[in-house]
């Protein structure tokens, strides 16, 4: 096999994308207490290494190649990745493993501060496995929402080229699922310590994210030109979402903030991810708008309706990835002249097709992630002690901390030599 320019860009891509997953520890770590930070950053980072491990052995199989009444693929027909060697295939297997990898590392945002460690890992290879990859096969991998699949094939197929509905709104579904079963955190809505803790690391993790998110929108970019529309509309649409957080607040709050900045910018890049390749850069930056208006708007539900979500996984991702997969319906632009969406006078198809995959989606990811949920929940825990909660839970799963914080605490592990045993931290301390 020759290497061509596509091939290396898709490589490039995939490098790009795994990127991502750092920059979510980054955006997450500072958005939690300085005592869950290095749990918070951790979520994400074994999220690598178990879903490398899944994807290799049988996640990629799962996704693609042949059905299973086309719900999802056959977990052995790629088994270990054998018969790709020496094809070009490989070069997909790896970028598909991105994707996983980010996806199930964005649903640790709702339940930070409380989560057990050893319960996420478990989680995470058994969600990819059973909630991911069907999703996946679903949508992409010629299943039951593509174009010859039982569904698909009777409301046509919806757009979702980078995944809105197989990433954000599985992931926004699924924290969802995950923050009720676990249950609030020790003064939700009341405690002034659930407050971001690092702002500058927020913004980091925001600039990763961006970063990163071209590869993650472009990196299955078919010519040039689809290339050159998906890099434009992966910058307007997030710069939109920013200016209308921002806006959102001046007017609901009085001042902007900067992790409103950072979360807009995350919003925008949402609503675009299922539409770069399929709208205008005028539409991009409409859809941009309205989806950091909204989004903005729907962080707040949460104290409203009684849910936890720590870190608005569900205000953001589900939100966002709503909007940005049903305006395809509106604004998706025509193909050579043909379809398109209901303001290029496509008609009602596309909005139909829309619709049908984000209910399939929303519906799959519920039942799917509160069966995993409650099993893992009702055997081993979900979730830490009222007291683990309090002293915070990077000395009760790590037994290390971020930050030396009145002499008490280090960067690096925290076992005293003569115990072996973490040193509880008074909860003023870090609060």
């Amino acid at each position: 096999m020759d290497l061509t320019a596509g091939h290396v860009w898709v490589m490039v891509s995939a490098a790009l994308v795994l990127l991502m997953t750092p920059g979510l520890a980054f955006f997450y770590g500072g958005m939690t207490r300085a005592k869950a930070a290095l749990n918070m950053m951790m979520m994400s980072f074994v999220s690598i290494g178990l879903v490398g491990v899944v994807w290799v052995l049988w996640g990629f199989s799962m996704s693609g190649g042949d059905g299973v009444a086309g719900l999802f693929g056959n977990p052995f027909a790629s088994f270990a990745l054998e018969d790709l060697i020496g094809t070009e295939d490989m070069i997909g297997a790896g970028f598909g493993a991105t994707f996983a990898i980010i996806t199930v590392a964005l649903i640790s945002g709702a339940i930070a501060d409380r989560a057990k460690f050893g319960a996420w890992a478990v989680f995470v290879p058994v969600w990819v496995t059973l909630v991911y990859c069907p999703l996946a096969f679903m949508v992409w991998g010629g299943g039951l929402l593509g174009e010859e699949g039982a569904i698909g094939s009777v409301v046509g197929e919806a757009i979702d080229f980078a995944g809105g509905t197989v990433v954000h709104i599985n992931a926004g579904v699924a924290a969802l699922v995950l923050a009720l079963i676990i249950g609030k955190r020790r003064g939700f809505g009341s405690d002034p310590s659930h407050r971001p803790h690092n702002i500058p690391f927020v913004m980091l993790g925001a600039a990763m994210l961006w970063f990163g998110w071209f590869g993650f929108n472009g990196g299955a970019a078919g010519t040039a030109e689809e290339a050159g529309l998906i890099w434009v509309n992966t910058l307007a649409a997030p710069a939109a979402a920013m200016v209308g957080w921002l806006i959102t607040e001046r007017v609901r709050d009085g001042r902007p903030t900067s992790l409103g900045a950072a979360s807009g910018i995350v919003a925008g890049l949402v609503a675009i991810t299922p539409a770069c390749a399929s709208v205008s850069p005028l539409g991009a930056l409409g859809l941009g708008l309205v989806s950091g208006i909204l989004a903005a708007l729907a962080v707040g539900l949460k104290y409203k309706l009684g849910y936890d979500d720590s870190l608005d996984v569900v205000g953001v991702h589900l939100v966002a990835g709503l909007v940005g997969t049903v305006a395809l319906g509106f604004i998706a632009l025509p193909v050579d002249g043909e379809g398109g969406g209901l303001f290029y006078g496509g008609g009602f198809a596309q909005l139909g097709a829309q619709i049908v995959a984000t209910v399939v989606a929303i519906a799959f990811s519920a039942v799917m992630t509160l069966i995993i949920g409650l099993a893992i929940h009702k055997t081993m825990g979900f979730r830490v002690t009222e007291e683990q909660e309090i002293n915070g839970v990077d000395l009760s799963e790590h037994a290390e901390t971020a930050y030396e914080l009145g002499g008490i605490g280090v960067g690096g592990s925290f076992r005293p030599a003569a115990e072996h045993t973490p040193v509880p931290v008074k909860e003023s301390v870090n609060s």
